[in-house]
């Protein structure tokens, strides 16, 4: 009875984890080498990972698509999309994507005259699916060396470790207080179902 148990919290852990990892906040420090805007299909399982109807681009199975293009201080490249969030999921409200590109295209810099940037963005960047992190600001920073203390992401993980344990102490009331004397009832009423039966034969 125990390992179902266990095997259904880790994969809701991981699953959860996995969605935290997608949805918070990161940072990076690029420098940004240009912008364009591209034409993107939306044919596939990459659909979900793209702004949605209600947002300020429609989803549609063709559309344009804003893309940051930029290195990261290791010379690593990295492509952002830039995107309205909308008052979607997640929760953003990301509503100047074409101000977002502007500013992005006012720091372009150049590998002699580096200009850093930090770029604040959500999501993956998978070659396979063709997705890219949708950035939801960009603000010049001092060098490549700059650094940044996440305390919304700590602030979120923190709230959700209360909610978590306030919904665990609940379940756990709920079991002992309920579940746990029905158990019991019914392992009685079964006792006596088998007995009965027992002295019939």
């Amino acid at each position: 009875m125990r390992w179902p148990r266990i095997v259904f919290f880790l994969t809701l852990i991981l699953i959860l984890g996995a969605m935290l990892h997608y949805t918070l906040p990161q940072r990076d420090i690029v420098r940004i080498t240009g912008t364009e805007i591209i034409r993107q299909d939306f044919s596939g399982l990459n659909r979900i990972f793209y702004a949605q109807g209600d947002s300020g681009n429609a989803q549609t199975d063709s559309r344009d698509l804003r893309l940051i293009n930029a290195v990261h201080v290791s010379g690593a490249v990295m492509v952002y999309r830039n995107e309205d969030t909308g008052f979607g999921w997640p929760p953003y409200f990301k509503l100047d994507s074409a101000d977002l590109h502007a500013e992005a295209a006012n720091l372009t810099s150049t590998a002699a005259a580096p200009q850093w940037v930090a770029v604040t963005h959500y999501g993956w960047r998978s070659r396979l699916l063709t997705t890219y992190p949708n950035a939801v600001g960009i603000r010049p920073v001092d060098g490549p060396d700059a650094t940044f203390v996440p305390w919304l992401n700590a602030i979120i993980l923190l709230a959700l470790l209360v909610i978590g344990f306030m919904v665990w102490r609940i379940w756990e009331r709920f079991e002992d207080r309920v579940i746990d004397p029905l158990r019991d009832r019914l392992a009685v009423q079964w006792a006596k179902i088998k007995d009965k039966t027992a002295g019939r034969g």
